[in-house]
């Protein structure tokens, strides 16, 4: 098993780095017959498959909780849980399996606190057409101010904020967004319309107000 470790033991720890993150874990060994692998070998394979995608983890969670400390917590703990399990993995997507970890511990703390937001009164009807010609790439990629785009995001749904970062930030295809948002390949679609024109109509009322 892993378990997370306090300042006077960081010599002892394997330190997983991107940017500015880092998430430190200890290995304790398990008991011989739940592993056929030793602790060395089973942490360098759990890292080999799980830490490039560490940034991809660290940017959901953080456009979910809209906070670095607690996107950073989550993370921990969802490298945890991912260690733990990582012996019934047998799956070739890594980043998926790994972000729906990264998802379920980011909702589990939203509740948690009460600040979860995952319904809204935006009117599909009206709003799942005529916006799939917005470009994500304006929207989220090349915006030539950053912090518009994050006021923007942070005043959507979690609903909302997850499609478009899984989406137009990580690649994901349709299939495995819904994979780990668990609902529908339909549903996808329809809610990512639906966040691109929100993104979209948030973004022109906030250009507005500072014309």
């Amino acid at each position: 098993m892993v378990l997370p470790l306090k300042a006077e033991h960081a010599s002892q720890t394997e330190d997983f780095e991107s940017t500015a993150k880092i998430v430190k874990f200890a290995v304790v060994p398990k008991k011989h017959e739940e592993s056929d692998q030793s602790p060395k070998e089973e942490l360098m394979s759990f890292e080999a498959a799980m830490l490039p995608h560490l940034d991809a983890a660290h940017n959901l969670a953080r456009w979910l909780l809209r906070n670095e400390q607690d996107a950073q917590d989550v993370v921990q703990e969802a490298y945890l849980r991912a260690f733990r399990s990582f012996s019934g993995f047998h799956g070739t997507n890594g980043r998926a399996w790994l972000l729906t970890i990264v998802r379920n511990t980011s909702y589990t703390l939203l509740k948690k606190s009460h600040a979860i937001d995952l319904t809204t009164t935006f009117d599909e009807t009206i709003h799942a057409t005529g916006h799939e010609s917005v470009s994500p790439a304006t929207l989220l990629e090349h915006s030539e101010d950053a912090q518009l785009i994050k006021e923007a995001m942070d005043g959507l749904p979690a609903e909302f904020r997850e499609i478009l970062t899984l989406r137009h930030q990580e690649g994901l295809s349709y299939k495995e967004i819904a994979d780990i948002a668990q609902i529908p390949s339909g549903t996808v679609m329809s809610r990512l319309a639906r966040a691109r024109a929100k993104l979209k109509e948030c973004l022109e009322a906030r250009i507005g107000k500072e014309k």
